[in-house]
This record gives C-alpha cells, structure tokens and sequence, in this order.
C-alpha cells in the first residue's frame, strides 16, 4: 500500500468508494419515487437509528442546530427556563437555547475529558432550571449514572447532545438513551455523516416525538392545519437514504476508530512526559473517537500552535475543537461572561490539538503522525525527507 505523502483530517473517500454502488442505487430509488421530502425511506432511517441508539422514536430534521433548539421546545423548554450546558462546546449547543427562549447557565468543564463538570452544574442548578444538556464530546459519553442521579435529585430533564456520539456506550447506555431526548448532527464528517446537513431528534417519549413532527413541519398536525409556530426543518429523503445505507457499516466504522485511538496512545505515551496528554478515555471500548483530541501541556517544550505550523509544513492536517469557548465568543458578549469564568474550559482552548481521525487511516500514517510531533519536539527545525520517504 502507497502512503500518501500528505494526511487529511478526515478522508471520506475510505468509508464511501466502498459501497459506492448500494450509495447509487439509495439515491437513483429515491429519484425514481420522486418521494423527496418526508419519504418513507426517511421514516425507515428514523426508526432504523432509534433502535440502534437503544431508544423508541426518531424525527429527522435539516441539521443538528434544529435538533437541538426544536427538541427542547418538544420538551416544553422556552421562556423562563434556565437550561445547564458547558462553556466547553461548540456554539450551536448555546444557539439551540437561545432559539427557545430560555436562559443558558454556562458552566466549566472536566480538564482531563473535556466533559462537562456536573459538581459545577449541580451548583449552578435554581428554581428555574429546567434542563441539562451533556454534550457527548469527541465521541465520549458524559457519565449515564452521575447525569440520572442528579436529574433525579434536582427534578431536572436530562437532553443530550450527542452530535458527536453516534453509538456511543457508557455505563450500559447508549447515547440517545439517557435523558428524555438527544439531538444529533449528520453533517459529513459524522461518525454517521450525509451528503450535506442533517440531524434527528431522538426520544422515548410519544409526546415529545408528535410534538416534534409537527414543529420540523410548520406546526402542522396534518396537511393544512397548524396547532402550533413551527418552521420548515425536515430531513432529506435522499439523505436519509444515504444514511440508511451507511448505518448498518457505523459499528464497524467506529471500532476502527477505538482502535485507531488505541494505537496513537501506545505511541504518545513516551511523549507524556514533555507534555503531550491524550484526552482521557473513561468509557473503555464505548469511546466512538470522533476526534482524537490531545493537550500540548504548558509543560511542553513547543507551544501548539509552532506544533500545528511544522504538522501543517509535512501534509499532516490537524484541527482545534475549540480555539475560543463559548463564553468568550463576540456573538455571546451580552451573557455577560468574562475571561476567567471558566478556567478549564478556556485552559483547553490553549492547550487541544486535534489529530487526523477516521476509519481506514493506517498503523503506517499513526505513527508518521506520532514520529513528526516526536521530532517537533526535539529539534525545532526538521528534515521533511525524514518523515516521508
């Protein structure tokens, strides 16, 4: 096998060139139907990744952000609310709570996860706390039994975003399973991705899900008649039928991932001690590795982004997931967060680097990858001939 000389971020091509065809023949069905909106392939996707997430019903919708936001108004979150989240997320958890109507109550995060804190949220839990959202983060599920006891003490709903938590599996639960609903995106580079946006709202609850059906499609009970203020929010046929096809390969996709991950620690764990830490795992072989995120410490000899600049300079594409946190986005300035609210969350904002992540990336790139940031560290100028010959 050729070793490509550059490494992307993500590769997308080794998860579809192989079933190029059942792809092909999904989409030319749908044409031939003509059923492109709110077909039956898309009510066959929705109950096809319910039951995969261990749960009873699944709406499909145009993206992840509406997945959020309508799951909560399902929820009968909205005026009045506070709703819990991280500071350590990216911004469309925040937006989600914001289109509602309700007041988000930021709160840090775990430093060596990146999960959010539940002792810091269990604190921040009022009279009006309605809700938490967990965000399922890097492909890492938040603790199932700690959430459940705290819902259960507080009396708050549990809605979790698990937009990078595809089948993910903590403590006996799948994501999607926990709370009283979960959202996820489908956006391409998914553990389960599209051919463009997509997201579902996933629920064991019947209200919540008929509630759901009628706010993806304008409030609508049925044709013609709206009980309620929805929007127009439905998943594609076409891309349900794309995501239909490429489900029953996720388990598979996503053990490669483990695996993948399992092999970048074994080779940066000699590099711990110059200050380079994988984010923990704590779910063992639950952990679907979206990303694989590491901390170059500030006991590291190199700063990030002199690390990222020299991986860049070799074709290896690397990520931050993410440079500010949400406390301290311009967009978010009327909160009224400031720097230092969050400590750990704006401490991993410094400090995370993520490194290429998908199935099908080799041992042979891993450790061309492994190799490189190696050598970044030892000297600080560097023979590329080395790395890719």
């Amino acid at each position: 096998m050729n070793i490509p000389t550059t490494i992307p971020f993500v590769d997308l091509n080794l998860q579809h060139l192989p079933i190029k065809n059942q792809l092909q023949q999904a989409i030319q069905k749908v044409l031939e139907q003509g059923d492109f909106v709110l077909g039956k392939t898309l009510s066959d996707f929705e109950a096809a990744f319910a039951v995969a997430s261990g749960t009873k019903y699944g709406i499909g919708v145009a993206c992840g952000t509406d997945a959020i936001a309508l799951g909560l108004q399902a929820c009968n979150i909205g005026a009045g609310d506070e709703v819990i989240l991280p500071a350590n997320t990216f911004v469309a958890t925040l937006i989600g709570v914001l289109r509602t109507g309700a007041k988000p109550i930021l709160v840090d995060c775990d430093r060596h996860t990146g999960l959010i804190d539940l002792e810091a949220a269990a604190k921040a839990i009022t009279s009006k706390t309605k809700a938490i959202i967990p965000v399922h983060l890097y492909g890492q599920m938040v603790s199932p039994k700690k959430l459940l006891d705290l819902a259960d003490t507080y009396k708050i709903l549990i809605f979790e975003d698990a937009a990078q938590a595809h089948l993910a599996e903590r403590e006996g639960y799948r994501a999607g399973s926990v709370g009283i609903a979960a959202a996820f995106s489908f956006y391409p580079s998914k553990n389960l991705g599209a051919f463009g946006d997509g997201g579902i709202l996933l629920t064991r609850d019947q209200q919540v899900a008929e509630k759901m059906v009628r706010l993806r499609n304008y409030g609508a009970s049925r044709k013609y008649f709206h009980t309620e203020i929805g929007t127009n929010s439905r998943l594609d046929t076409i891309q349900a039928a794309v995501l239909h096809q490429k489900l029953p390969y996720l388990q598979n996709w996503n053990r490669d991932r483990l695996n993948i991950a399992k092999n970048y620690d074994a080779e940066l764990a000699p590099l711990t001690t110059k200050g380079i830490i994988p984010i923990q795992n704590q779910s063992g072989e639950g952990h679907v590795y979206h990303l694989y995120v590491i901390r170059v410490c500030e006991s590291c000899a190199v700063e990030r982004c002199v690390i990222q600049e020299q991986l860049t300079s070799l074709g290896i594409q690397t990520g931050i997931h993410y440079p500010i946190p949400c406390h301290l986005q311009p967009g978010f300035a009327n909160l009224g967060y400031q720097i230092g609210d969050f400590p750990q969350a704006e401490m991993l904002a410094n400090q995370i680097l993520s490194l290429p992540m998908y199935p099908g990336l080799s041992n042979n790139q891993v450790q061309k990858i492994t190799d490189a940031i190696a050598q970044i560290l030892t000297v600080n100028s560097f023979d590329k001939n080395l790395l890719f010959t």
